[in-house]
């Protein structure tokens, strides 16, 4: 049995696009994928609209805060997603580093978000699919 897959989501503000990601990958895989989010520039609370348009779908991410982006968090991962946050994540060999081109939610209103939210879900959907094949 290999070890369990670790996925860190980067945005610059932790507080949108990474949040959701984070709730829809602990949401569709358990705990068979370990799931962080982190952001280069944190901001001060979660995008009420990244909230309310989760609730939407049955998932709650109020108990989660912005986080900053650490060597350490970067490190421990399988694979890391940014979500613009540029060149400032941090470059460890033997990470996988994947880039997702998402609109971002701030200052936006939910029915701008949901958009956005539902981009992610389909991405966070293929993601499971590729890090927990199905075994014969």
């Amino acid at each position: 049995m290999t070890d369990k897959p670790s996925v860190l989501f980067v945005c610059v503000h932790n507080a949108g696009r990474s949040q959701m990601a984070q709730g829809f990958l602990a949401h569709l895989a358990g705990d068979d994928i370990e799931v962080r989010s982190a952001g280069s520039a944190p901001g001060d609370a979660l995008n009420p609209a990244a909230v309310e348009a989760m609730a939407e779908v049955g998932i709650d991410i109020t108990s989660q805060s912005p986080k900053i982006l650490t060597p350490d968090a970067v490190e421990a991962s399988t694979v890391v997603i940014t979500m613009g946050c540029g060149d400032a994540c941090p470059y460890f060999p033997g990470v996988d580093y994947r880039d997702w081109k998402l609109a971002d939610p701030a200052g936006k209103g939910v029915e701008a978000v949901r958009p956005i939210r539902d981009e992610i879900r389909t991405r966070i959907a293929e993601l499971v699919a590729e890090l927990l094949p199905v075994r014969p």
